[in-house]
This record gives structure tokens, C-alpha cells and sequence, in this order.
């Protein structure tokens, strides 16, 4: 072995040497780690209208984005105007109606009093005034009910999202409850991903995720466990996994805490569960019942 040689028999080792070292913590780091293949999960809300009408007003097209309170569409309200109308004459008529009776039943008990005029048509004004009484407070509820159908008319959004439907047009003719759109809220966005049952024992509710796409990888987004089925089911057929598929799964929810625009509806993702993660203390039960 001459000196020249063994400068580079010593490279060789120590490289070899770090090599596996390498190796070694790549493979300890891969089998603390649970992957997870899943599909990004968004509620959405199909909005409409409580009550008949025509539409005369649709002021978002596909993909807008709304925020909570925004009005989003309008029926025509003339006809709803008329009933409020309607409503107010009928408190009117029925209120002095109320008034010329409490008007009589005054004179009618101050003539009893001085014995010109009987008890029974005392009785008899005093039944009428009171059943216009009842009439007032029907009156107002038909306002109420009519003031109510009125605002119906407008459609607001109840939370921040995107329109991910327009159904229906201007000058259609809708029923109450009949979808006009379909509203992507944005928060909040969960990963449906599913669990083997070999797995289950490592992982908890509460537990923190990374959850990444195939388009930025490098981008992890964060999230944590917020349901694990109490059910096993089948594998699903559109969730690709390296066991076979028909072997018993539990079906996650891990809810994003991190969201954007990148992730959409169905998206297939990873989700990578360090299970070095400490698990909560369980509470003493033993303990507390003793009490």
C-alpha cells in the first residue's frame, strides 16, 4: 500500500461510512412517519329562496368569491310589498274598530251605572271590544308574517366562499326552497383520507398532520385529526394505497388549519403522521370516582 493509495482508502470508508449512516436515519425518520393517501373534502351550501317567486336579480357569476353577508340574489318584491300593504290597512281598520267600541262600552257602563241601560248589552260591547282586541294582535301577526316573507326575498351568503354553481337565471320562475346557486364555503376544508387498522393504535384525535399535493410538495399545508371513525369499512376505490384493497380501513378527518385557493374539491393529497407525537394523558378515572 503505498501513501498515495491511502488517502483514498480512507475517503472510501468514511463515505461509505456516512452513507449508511444516512441510510440508516432516512429509514428510522420513513417508519416514524405514517402516509396517508386522501381527497380534499368542501362543504357547500345550496342556497334559495324561502318563498314563490320571480327572479330579478342574480348579481354573482360562477367562481365569484362572496363574503358572509353579501347579497347574492333578488326575487321581485312587488307582490310581497302588496301583502305588507294589506297587513297595515288591516291593523288600521282593526284598530278603530277597537276604539269605537272601547268608545261605547265607556258609555255603555256609565249609563249601567245610572240604571239606563242593562247589564247584557253591557256584557254585549264588552265581548265585542275584546274580540277586536284579538283581531289588532292577529293583525300584527300577519304583518309580522308578511314583513318576513318580504325580506325572504333576498338571498344573502351566510359565509365566506366561492359560487361554485350559478342554477338559476333572471326572470325565471322559482319555488320556495328551489336552489339558484351553489356556494364552496371556504372554511372549513378537511382531508377524507383513511387508516389501516394496524395503523390505528399510533394515532388520536388532535393529533398535528402535513398534508401536501402533487403540485407543491415542498409546501406543506398543517392540520390535525378531527374525526376517526369508530366503523371499519372497505378500502375505497378512489383512494390509491399501498395495501390491498380489501383490507378494513377507518375513515379520517383531518381538518386544514393553513388553507387557500390551491385546494380544491377532490384534490388527491398526501397526509404524513409523525407518530413520535406524545398522546394526551388519559384523566384518572380510578381516582376520581373513589371521590
Amino acid at each position: 500500500m503505498t501513501k498515495k493509495t491511502l488517502p483514498l482508502i480512507l475517503f472510501g470508508i468514511l463515505l461509505l461510512g456516512g452513507l449508511f449512516f444516512y441510510y440508516q436515519k432516512t429509514s428510522a425518520e420513513k417508519e416514524s412517519v405514517i402516509t396517508l393517501y386522501g381527497n380534499v373534502d368542501i362543504r357547500d351550501v345550496n342556497l334559495s329562496f324561502r318563498v314563490f317567486g320571480r327572479i330579478k336579480t342574480m348579481l354573482h357569476e360562477e367562481g365569484a368569491q362572496v363574503k358572509k353577508g353579501d347579497l347574492v340574489a333578488l326575487l321581485d318584491k312587488r307582490p310581497y310589498l302588496d301583502e305588507v300593504q294589506i297587513a297595515q290597512a288591516g291593523i288600521e281598520q282593526a284598530t278603530v274598530a277597537f276604539n269605537n267600541a272601547e268608545r261605547t262600552y265607556k258609555r255603555k257602563k256609565e249609563l249601567a251605572g245610572k240604571k239606563f241601560a242593562s247589564t247584557q248589552d253591557l256584557d254585549d260591547i264588552q265581548a265585542k271590544r275584546d274580540e277586536l282586541k284579538t283581531e289588532i294582535i292577529a293583525a300584527k301577526a300577519k304583518l309580522q308574517n308578511a314583513q318576513t316573507s318580504l325580506d325572504d326575498t333576498e338571498i344573502y351568503a351566510p359565509a365566506n366562499g366561492t359560487i361554485l354553481t350559478r342554477v338559476k337565471e333572471e326572470g325565471a320562475i322559482v319555488n320556495a326552497g328551489e336552489s339558484t346557486y351553489v356556494l364552496a364555503l371556504s372554511t372549513p376544508i378537511w382531508i377524507r383520507a383513511y387508516v389501516h387498522e394496524t395503523d390505528l393504535g399510533r394515532i388520536y384525535q388532535g393529533m398535528e398532520a402535513k398534508i401536501t399535493t402533487d403540485a407543491n410538495p415542498d409546501e406543506p399545508y398543517i392540520g390535525h385529526i378531527g374525526f376517526i371513525s369508530p366503523v371499519a369499512e372497505f378500502t375505497p376505490k378512489a383512494v390509491e394505497t399501498p395495501e390491498l384493497r380489501t383490507q378494513l380501513v377507518y375513515r379520517l378527518r383531518i381538518i386544514v388549519a393553513n388553507t387557500d385557493q390551491y385546494l380544491r374539491q377532490g384534490m388527491p393529497v398526501s397526509v404524513h403522521i409523525d407518530r413520535t407525537q406524545k398522546m394526551p394523558e388519559k384523566p384518572n378515572t380510578t381516582a376520581s370516582s373513589k371521590v
